[in-house]
């Protein structure tokens, strides 16, 4: 059934509305945006937005997706993040076995199915990364493609697949194969030089997972990953705006060196987000959390603690980006890169909504038009 909102402010993914009707029809979808409200039309005060759209999340609400590769635990990892205005996102896998990725895989594809709020396919991490800059990936388990793996790449039952690799690490003829087989192929976790990340975007990569984290840096006479990424006006920028990944002022180098719409706001958050714990098991280390520091055993970072709105709010104090563009950044550009048709509120697109109050926090999230946070 459907129902009516009346909307003290409406941002559409462009421009604040002021007091405007939106109507949801009985489909999920949005049917109409007017000036009038029916009597009875529930009020939505402070200001209602387009739901956040997350590219990387390993896991929430206590739960780790490589440690529990279910239905179930995306259920869990779902409900975590829609508190946070979170209404798409891709589980995360990092680097693990092939067994693993299979039920990963699996998982994804019946969550699908069962229409598990917020899933919309899968984003593995590795395995085909560079092990000097593996970060808190497991070493042991890095490797080069094969048979086992192309055959789950092309499995056409995953929703949106995205990979991450190092292009040193894949030939640029296997980029082409997986681009050719729907994958969205993002560069990470690499030491590559400038002109082997040039041919790898030359052969269809898109986009680089975790700006400036676990990647060639850019040097006077070596652009390196870093560079390469900068001065790639086609290409998108995974960003993890926690003040510990990346610092404010590399933010604002970001922010100058990108095309807008190109630098897209992610979590990487772990088990812990939605969660009172403060450690949880990774392979064979403990990551901990200090305040919304997550650190391995071992020394690294390990993901992070933060939720999309909190990188929505960080990117606005610390960058003095508008309220508009920083929603834009974890909504329409992510939805952009992924090819979604979500990040903007209009006739005809999915009701998938986060109700903000003025401190900017969020207090309601429908997905599909239908609450699954707040009262």
């Amino acid at each position: 059934m459907g129902y009516t909102l009346l909307v003290e402010q409406l941002f559409d993914g462009e421009q604040i509305l002021e007091e405007v009707a939106l109507t949801v029809g009985e489909d999920g979808k949005v049917f109409s945006i007017g000036e009038s409200a029916p009597s009875g039309a529930q009020y939505i005060a402070g200001l209602l937005a387009p739901g956040l759209v997350d590219v990387q999340v390993n896991g929430g609400g206590g739960v780790l997706f490589n440690q529990e590769p279910s239905v179930a635990a995306l259920r869990t990892i779902g409900a975590a993040h829609a508190q946070f205005g979170t209404t798409a996102f891709l589980p995360t896998l990092i680097t693990d076995r092939l067994e693993v990725m299979q039920r990963a895989a699996d998982a994804v594809s019946d969550a699908l199915k069962k229409g598990i709020p917020g899933v919309i396919g899968i984003h593995f991490e590795g395995p085909h990364l560079s092990i000097p800059k593996k970060g808190t990936h497991e070493q042991g388990l890095i490797r080069s493609l094969s048979d086992a793996e192309w055959a789950l790449y092309a499995r056409d039952d995953l929703g949106v697949k995205v990979i991450t690799l190092a292009p040193e690490t894949v030939s640029v003829e296997d980029i082409r194969r997986l681009v050719s087989m729907g994958v969205t192929v993002c560069l990470g976790h690499s030491n590559a030089d400038g002109k082997t990340v040039r041919a790898a975007l030359e052969a269809g990569a898109s986009g680089f997972t975790h700006l400036y984290n676990a990647m060639s840096p850019l040097h006077s006479r070596e652009p390196g990953m870093v560079g390469t990424a900068l001065i790639s006006d086609e290409a998108w920028c995974g960003l993890i705006a926690d003040g510990h990944h990346v610092c404010p002022e590399a933010m604002n180098l970001a922010l100058k060196s990108k095309p807008r719409g190109k630098l897209i706001l992610v979590t990487d958050a772990m088990s812990l987000v939605g969660s009172d714990a403060l450690s949880f098991p990774l392979f064979d280390r403990v990551v901990t959390r200090e305040g919304d520091k997550l650190t391995s055993s071992t020394g690294e970072l390990a993901g992070s603690h933060l939720d999309m709105i909190g990188a929505v709010q960080n990117i606005c104090r610390w960058c003095y980006v508008e309220i508009g563009e920083g929603l834009r950044m974890a909504s329409l550009y992510p939805s952009q890169f992924l090819g979604l048709n979500t990040g903007r509120v209009v006739p005809g697109a999915r009701a998938d909504l986060i109700q903000l109050d003025k401190q900017f926090r969020v207090r309601k999230t429908w997905i599909g038009g239908r609450p699954v946070f707040g009262k």
